[in-house]
């Protein structure tokens, strides 16, 4: 089985005809292994710039956007067409810091801009070459077992 990174979460578990299906890339400075490694260049691109092109693909996301606690990542994203309204503060930045911490800010955060997403789609941006068809696969395997589940994530072995 074949790894693309990412989990699906389904937010207020209510129905809707029309999804609001959003991607959060979290993008923190401060690594302590690899220096800046989020926008390390791959392919002559920053890192986190694949994620968020594979993002923007995918057919079924409507919102991309960085979870970042740099000005300078920030300013990369935005250029490759993420949205960051906002910065994640340096308390929930910290190499320790947990997924829930950041995603809870980021939805905080969003509600006040009067976006309300319905599902986000977590994708990390250290597993760069992602196939957006198999994003949008995931989400539709994820709304069509939504009754049964909460969350959906990829996993595979490792050689």
């Amino acid at each position: 089985m074949r790894s693309i990174g990412l989990i699906v979460i389904d937010i207020f578990a209510k129905k809707s005809i029309q999804m609001k299906i959003i991607a959060i890339i979290p993008a923190r400075s401060g690594s302590k292994g690899l220096r800046n490694k989020n926008i390390k260049l791959l392919g002559g691109h920053p890192l986190l710039s694949w994620s968020i092109i594979t993002c923007r693909k995918a057919k079924l996301i409507d919102y991309v956007l960085v979870s970042t606690n740099s000005k300078k990542y920030a300013k990369i994203a935005a250029k490759c067409g993420a949205k960051v309204p906002f910065l994640r503060p340096a308390s929930i930045s910290g190499n320790i810091s947990s997924d829930y911490e950041f995603i809870d800010h980021a939805l905080n955060k969003l509600r006040k801009l009067k976006i309300n997403p319905e599902i986000v789609v977590h994708i990390r941006p250290t597993t760069p070459l992602r196939d957006p068809k198999q994003i949008d696969k995931a989400i539709k395997h994820f709304i069509k077992n939504k009754s049964r589940a909460s969350a959906l994530r990829s996993v595979h072995e490792m050689p």
